[in-house]
């Protein structure tokens, strides 16, 4: 069985948090030095992905690191509302 890719577990992620699973929109850009993800949910689930304080983004954004970390490339995820 192959891994997921960094997309997959976001995506993953993402869908398991929200409500209206059917609105998540996840476009996937590339860079010689970055990932960059731009997440769109629905309005009534962007406090659901944030989290209070941000903690919830933040640690989704801890294990996108952490799954890139052989990749040598940043992981940067926007969170658009």
């Amino acid at each position: 069985m192959n891994a997921p890719t960094i997309s997959e577990l976001l995506r993953g992620i993402a869908e398991s948090l929200v409500d209206h699973v059917d609105q998540v929109k996840l476009n996937e850009l590339h860079s010689d030095q970055a990932y960059i993800f731009e997440l769109q949910v629905a309005k009534e689930d962007v406090g659901k992905v944030i989290g209070r304080g941000g903690k919830t983004a933040m640690a989704i954004r801890t294990i996108l690191e952490a799954a890139s970390g052989k990749q040598k490339k940043r992981v940067i995820l926007e969170i658009l509302e």
